[in-house]
């Protein structure tokens, strides 16, 4: 009886032990299990606990430098409930947000704002359409996600001092802006010119996994040559000056061309 007293205290003393190492887990120790997940950036200068963190550092797989990042995730993860809040700043791109896993497996994204520097990021357009110069701040309110693909989303963003580097040099753009909607797995989005820029831009987009259809206006404002050339390449130039970009594609619609067969930003 006596041995078997010993040995419950043991073991009771072993748990104790081995919560309060998870309760406390220094994020460093849990790096061998976390860089595995995060395709190819690697954590340096890691400060904090797996619940309260900094990454001095954030590598990208080139070994760059992208930023700092900072962690909170819920103790409540130790139960199956998953929520996390993520602060990333670097000098290409800052976004901070909430994640957290609905009861039914799905995840839910809270309160998500991205400021990016276009000129900064590697953005793979068609080359007809140059590379896009200006800042780019979007705002996600909610967002549900089934596997990566938003089921309901609420969100805006802002295209300032838009513009595009070309074999004509940089054309400037003027100030766009854009809203997107989800409901039951299908993306509505629509994006306009603030109504003087160099480019009057009108434009919407529905988005579902089993297809997509844009349907895409623009036209220079100020009959600028360069900007007028640009248009060319991306489609039929209508009499007044404008271009119409219609694509659709996959199960959902009817796949269509456009000039060249340009991907649209």
């Amino acid at each position: 009886m006596t041995y078997l007293r010993k040995a419950l205290v043991a073991l009771a003393l072993l748990v104790v032990l081995a919560l309060a190492l998870v309760w406390f887990l220094p994020a460093r120790w849990a790096l061998p299990w976390i860089e595995p997940q995060l395709h190819g950036l690697h954590l340096q200068q890691v400060h904090g606990s797996v619940w309260n963190g900094e990454a001095g550092d954030v590598l990208g797989a080139d070994g760059r430098r992208l930023g700092r990042l900072h962690w909170q995730l819920s103790r409540r993860a130790l139960f199956g409930q998953l929520q996390l809040q993520l602060a990333f700043d670097g000098p290409q791109m800052t976004f901070s947000g909430m994640l957290r896993r609905a009861p039914d497996g799905r995840i839910e994204a809270d309160g998500w704002h991205l400021h990016a520097d276009l000129a900064a990021l590697d953005m793979p357009l068609a080359p007809a359409w140059g590379r896009p110069l200006g800042e780019l701040d979007l705002d996600v309110e909610h967002a549900l996600l089934q596997g990566s693909w938003p089921l309901q989303l609420q969100a805006q963003g802002q295209w300032h001092h838009a513009a595009v580097r070309t074999d004509d040099g940089e054309l400037a753009l003027g100030e766009l802006q854009g809203q997107a909607q989800a409901q039951g797995g299908v993306v509505h989005a629509q994006w306009h010119d603030h109504g003087d820029g160099p480019l009057q831009v009108r434009g919407e987009a529905q988005l579902s996994p089993l297809g997509y259809r844009l349907d895409n206006t623009l036209r220079a404002r100020h009959g600028d040559p360069a900007l007028r050339r640009w248009l060319a390449r991306l489609g039929p130039v209508a009499p007044d000056g404008s271009v119409h970009v219609r694509q659709s594609g996959g199960l959902a619609g009817t796949p269509t061309s456009t000039h060249q067969g340009d991907t649209p930003p």
